[in-house]
């Protein structure tokens, strides 16, 4: 298939002639990666539209009525600096160059746009620039209710290349970059406004001139260049749009110099007519083809023809009724921007230079704009899970109260727990680190070499089974106790301020975590282990086995707030869970787990969430949540089922333990100032649809394969949940008692927290 070059981007065609017939120059370019993504060949393309309209003399119109002002208004719009894509301060510096050295244009008005500056006292310091200069400004400030206001553009791009998943990690690092950067449009498109402020000087310029210029800031436009465009403009005046070609410049002080005229190779800048149709597209945003979408509805021919649209893009538009009627004149400098190898270069370097430096860029800056947004002052003692307000609710405590004392009473008699209390060694000989056997992995009866295992889903291999006497010789039930004792005994001592619960949690907390002969190592390398597979290593399944640290961290805070654990015991825990968080981040157990698209999945969030917030570690709770949307995606079917957990043997288990823990890890959002309770994908996948698929079957039969006996009762947590949240669900149920009426201790496995009653804001 050909390939078309327009004649402003020579350097193309030598480059394509060199390697064209032996690679994919779109691969070269783009960054697609072989064997890795999606293919670039399959991608569509702006040419794949066909050649563009020819403008005739009816589509193009004629001059605009008699013009109110200058012939020319020329507006650079200003907005944030990108670090490393640009120096700190470079926006500043470029005005104050402009305004110094750019000579004064013959019939322009210059004007411009301050466009949602973040830093205070940079804006301030641009707007000082201007109005000693003289020169006049559209202002569009930077609100920060507005900001808090934006959310993540989680359906914009495939589940299955959402960041975690095999997918994303098979993208090259460009094309993971561009990723993120969709889930960041809207954010983008709010903090750069990069179409925003192009249409904002469009709409302010119509009524002052006849041609209007919205251009970047760093446009720097020479006596000689402007002879150039003013000549092009008047002499196809009945053309809507004229395309100027831009100069990317190493030094400045080179366009100082007479009869300077750099080779103009760079994308356009674009002159509109006041009475042009067209305007820029505001969906479209910084970083991803904001100028560039309007050159295609154009027709405006260039390499951009040959960019594939990935799947993360938006659309190609069509062509507009306008398309072709535009013709090209004169240049325009682009200011340096501090950075020499992002610049003009041979080939491609700079190109890919810039792609990834622009990414980097932007994320940071918004990013940093998120910290300021909504991490300051936040409390990391602020419970996560349970109800603050319900945990000093008096009629609740003395409905509760009973259960609840007797239940810590038996656990001051239990543990404390440690993992050198085992019987057995993991595969290691490391007596510290945590042990525990694939549980429905049994041995091959046959004793064929190289499949020792055969899996049993659903069937429980011995000391497997919570509590059973021989789970002694593992990790997995003093585990269990750890989480569920130190939980319930610091919800005691809360209660009751009696030291004997408090001091016994403390000593849970510090045998399992902190005291070197008896501490854990911050790793569950060795849970769910199949001898003979995998090194004798786990596997990524075996991080479920530490699912339920999310309430066991409320329960901490508990103590710490209580003052039973010190600062040198928080000291103490807080490097554990670091240390933690960085193996379940990083290990590949961890990056698998992650990348799980049933209830494991969900549990990997509900972990990684629940330390990032224990320890202040807001950007990677703020990821997480992020990514639990499009996990969202990806798990829930439309009509609200789960799939994955519906092939189980045992799938009422799995949908109501999965449900279970998008509920938890929904109020963990919430406590975070975060909704997913309301999340909805597309065809109206999301929690809420969920919980109304799964209680339809609430006193019903129910119809799909479930081995092992069903606890009927774990319905009612959700049915409470979903009354607080939602209201009555649109299903038909029998009346239900109150909330106090059910157990408050589930059996572990179901992931419903004791005493769960505390989570919710009523016992309605």
């Amino acid at each position: 298939m050909a390939v078309r070059f327009s004649r402003a981007w020579p350097w193309v065609r030598p480059v394509y002639a060199l390697v064209g017939p032996f690679v994919d120059l779109r691969s070269l370019v783009f960054g697609l990666q072989a064997g890795g993504g999606p293919a670039a060949s399959a991608m569509p393309r702006a040419r794949d539209r066909g050649a563009p309209p020819t403008c005739g003399e009816s589509e193009g119109g004629g001059r605009a009525d008699a013009r109110t002002g200058s012939e020319f208004v020329l507006y650079r719009i200003v907005g944030n600096d990108l670090w490393p894509r640009h120096r700190v301060g470079q926006s500043r510096e470029n005005v104050a160059w402009i305004l110094e050295h750019e000579p004064e244009l013959a019939g322009c008005e210059k004007r411009w746009v301050v466009n949602r500056i973040v830093d205070p006292g940079e804006e301030e310091a641009i707007l000082r620039l201007l109005e000693g200069a003289g020169q006049p400004y559209v202002h569009i400030p930077f609100r920060w209710d507005e900001y808090r206001a934006v959310g993540w553009d989680v359906c914009g791009g495939p589940p299955e290349y959402a960041p975690g998943t095999r997918g994303f990690r098979q993208l090259s690092e460009l094309m993971q970059g561009r990723v993120l950067m969709r889930l960041y449009r809207h954010k983008n498109n709010y903090v750069m406004n990069n179409n925003g402020a192009r249409n904002a000087a469009l709409r302010d310029g119509r009524g002052r001139a006849e041609w209007v210029l919205p251009w970047d800031g760093n446009c720097f436009v020479t006596r000689e260049a402007w002879s150039e465009i003013v000549e092009g403009v008047r002499a196809r005046p009945e053309r809507p749009y004229h395309i100027v070609p831009m100069a990317r410049i190493t030094r400045n002080e080179d366009l100082l110099n007479d009869g300077f005229r750099p080779e103009a190779l760079e994308e356009p800048q674009v002159v509109f007519r006041r009475d042009a149709q067209e305007s820029f597209d505001e969906a479209f945003c910084y970083g991803r083809r904001p100028k560039v979408e309007l050159l295609w509805r154009l027709g405006v021919t260039g390499p951009w023809d040959d960019w594939p649209q990935e799947p993360w893009d938006l659309d190609f538009p069509a062509f507009a009724a306008e398309a072709g009627c535009y013709t090209e004149c004169g240049w325009v400098a682009r200011l340096f921007s501090g950075r020499a190898d992002q610049e003009v270069s041979k080939g491609d370097e700079a190109f890919q230079s810039r792609g990834l430096a622009r990414i980097e860029a932007v994320g940071a800056m918004l990013e940093r704009v998120d910290e300021l947004a909504f991490d300051e002052g936040r409390d990391r003692l602020a419970l996560r899970v349970f109800n603050e307000d319900r945990l000093s609710d008096e009629s609740l405590a003395q409905s509760l109260r009973e259960p609840l004392l007797a239940y810590a009473d038996e656990a001051l008699g239990r543990g404390p727990f440690s993992v050198v209390d085992k019987t057995t060694l993991p595969p290691s000989g490391d007596v510290h680190d945590y042990w525990h056997p694939a549980p429905y992995y049994w041995p091959h009866p046959l004793r064929i070499p190289g499949l020792p295992y055969v899996m049993r889903d659903g069937e429980r291999v011995p000391g497997t089974r919570l509590y059973e006497p021989e789970s002694d010789r593992y990790d997995r039930t003093r585990l269990q106790r750890l989480f569920d004792d130190g939980l319930v005994l610091a919800m005691a001592h809360h209660a009751t301020g009696d030291k004997r619960y408090g001091e016994h949690a403390a000593r849970l907390v510090r045998r399992w975590f902190l005291d070197a002969d008896t501490a854990m190592h911050p790793h569950l390398e060795y849970a769910q282990v199949r001898r003979g597979h995998n090194r004798n290593r786990g596997s990524s399944s075996g991080l479920i086995e530490f699912k339920d640290l999310y309430y066991f961290l409320d329960g901490a805070r508990l103590l710490l707030r209580g003052g039973v654990l010190g600062e040198s015991d928080r000291a103490g825990l807080e490097n554990w869970m670091g240390r933690y968080l960085d193996w379940l981040r990083t290990s590949p157990q961890g990056l698998d787990e992650r990348a799980s698209q049933n209830n494991h999945g969900t549990y990997y969030d509900l972990q990684v969430a629940s330390i990032g917030a224990f320890l202040g570690e807001w950007k990677v709770v703020r990821e997480t949540l992020r990514d639990s949307r499009s996990r969202i995606l990806g798990q829930f079917a439309p009509d609200g089922s789960l799939p994955e957990e519906l092939a189980r043997t045992t799938s009422a288990h799995y949908e109501c333990f999965t449900i279970q823990g998008s509920i938890h890890l929904a109020r963990l959002a919430e406590s975070v100032g975060e909704d997913l309770w309301s999340f909805e994908g597309p065809e109206g996948q999301g929690l809420r649809r969920g919980m109304e698929w799964l209680l339809a079957y609430m006193g019903k039969p129910w119809p799909y394969q479930q081995i092992d006996a069903f606890d009927e009762e774990r319905f009612y947590p959700i049915l409470f949940t979903y009354r607080e949240k939602y209201g009555e669900p649109p299903v038909d149920l029998d009346a239900a008692p109150t909330p106090g009426g059910i157990k408050p201790v589930f059996f572990p496995h179901d992931g419903i927290p004791p005493f769960w009653q505390y989570t919710l804001r009523s016992d309605s």
